[in-house]
């Protein structure tokens, strides 16, 4: 039986996705490239927003056309769980009942409709997972679940409380990848910088990322996405003594009042979060800092928002995500706050952020002119160009060849803009 993923949302999706892959191939079955070539069709789905919803939903229906058999696993699955069979899913799988897929398709068969919720994320074999989208950058999910219960989030509700793998299987998983030519790393979690918490043994993230530079062969180490109250100075520390942990961390502040913070249930302050910021930057003075901010928030006034752009304004994030807020079912601002912000407003707030966030790249991207970077080849992008990052996870392209992809390099920047800057390979370190 031909089985195909389509994969909606965030790379830990993409990470289960790839461990689905290798237990259908571990059950017998073949994993094609194609929906239409399939016979069976799994979404795994992403429910952070309604309009990612709504996708998951209008590709249902272009599958029931097409008369394939559907099974939906992701966060969706989680929401939604039995009501997904009225919309002619024959399996849905939660998000910690991935080691269920084979089951799942092997009973679909017939036509069976089945639920799994239960978690069976010990089951897996991870360092066994060979079925990666890169030859030579892995995902590695850490931590499961998310115990933070922000007013307008739903993770928590589809993912789970927070699970830690242990720290011995993280480490089996990346010496396994190295064996197999694999340099790059990004430790990954809903929140990442909670890992070992729950273990009660004394695991961190920070102690992981210093043992997996240990490991021979590892290049560099990379990890999403840590909450502000749970992020350790320990990190940072250990970036400055290794040069194998990437100077890059995503740290979301998602608005810059306090009044609409206490909304959010984030459990830090506007000043809390600068002092943080400014803690990381004694540090590691050349850190790269990006973020997350929601525009739009119900109750956000003028003043509130200004507060927003002010921080903006202040931190100089190197990257900043932008989200206009989404009422999202089943969570606590769904439930109690009214969506009062004028869509309009919502999206002049947002285009203003945009605007301001690209002077500000602008700004920091100067810093790059004329440098020399060593760079980890990812991709050919749509303009024929290859790319990679740095070591601040700067995407930098350049007139490259096939090659090259997975090999580091120096790049000297030539050209500055206020998205990816542009220079000439000048050497190839291998």
């Amino acid at each position: 039986m031909k089985v195909h993923i389509y994969t909606y949302g965030c790379q830990m999706n993409e990470n289960d996705t790839e461990i689905a892959k290798q237990l259908l191939l571990n059950g017998g079955f073949e994993v094609v490239d194609s929906e239409d070539e399939a016979d069976i069709v799994i979404l795994n789905t992403c429910a952070v927003r309604k309009k990612s919803e709504d996708k998951v939903y209008s590709h249902i229906g272009k599958l029931r056309k097409k008369g394939k058999k559907i099974g939906i696993m992701g966060c969706i699955a989680d929401k939604e769980k039995e009501n997904l069979f009225r919309r002619g899913v024959l399996f849905v799988i939660g998000t910690r009942a991935i080691a269920k897929i084979p089951e799942a398709v092997s009973n679909a068969k017939d036509g069976t409709k089945q639920i799994y919720l239960d978690d069976t994320l010990d089951e897996i074999d991870y360092h066994k997972v060979e079925t990666r989208n890169s030859k030579h950058h892995a995902w590695i999910t850490i931590i499961y679940g998310c115990d933070r219960f922000c007013t307008y989030c739903i993770v928590p509700y589809t993912r789970g409380r927070e699970k830690s793998r242990p720290m011995e299987s993280v480490l089996l998983e990346v010496g396994s990848l190295v064996e197999k030519g694999y340099k790059e790393f990004t430790f990954l979690g809903q929140n990442v910088d909670a890992y070992g918490k729950d273990l009660n043994d004394g695991t961190s993230l920070a102690k992981l990322l210093i043992e997996a530079a240990k490991i021979d062969g590892v290049k560099r180490l990379w990890f999403l996405t840590s909450y502000p109250t749970d992020f350790s100075l320990e990190i940072p520390q250990a970036m400055v003594e290794n040069p194998k942990i990437a100077r890059s961390i995503h740290l979301p502040v998602q608005h810059g009042s306090d009044r609409i913070l206490r909304a959010m249930n984030r459990r830090y302050t506007r000043g809390e979060y600068i002092e943080l910021i400014n803690n990381i930057r004694n540090i590691v003075p050349d850190a790269s800092i990006s973020s997350d901010i929601i525009v739009g928030f119900p109750g956000e006034t003028d003043e509130d928002f200004e507060a927003t752009v002010e921080l903006v304004k202040a931190i100089k994030f190197e990257r900043l995500n932008l989200a206009i807020y989404s009422p999202r079912e089943g969570t606590v601002a769904w439930k109690y706050f009214k969506d009062d912000v004028p869509y309009k407003t919502k999206v002049r707030r947002m285009s203003y952020l945009l605007n301001l966030q690209k002077m500000i790249n602008r700004e920091l991207n100067e810093a790059y002119r004329d440098k020399r970077v060593e760079v980890i080849v990812e991709a050919q992008a749509k303009n024929g160009l290859f790319y990679g990052r740095d070591i601040r996870n700067k995407i930098i392209s350049f007139e490259g060849s096939h090659e090259l992809i997975g090999k580091t390099v120096i790049v000297k920047v030539n050209k500055i803009t206020a998205g990816p800057l542009y220079g000439t390979v000048e050497e190839v370190l291998g």
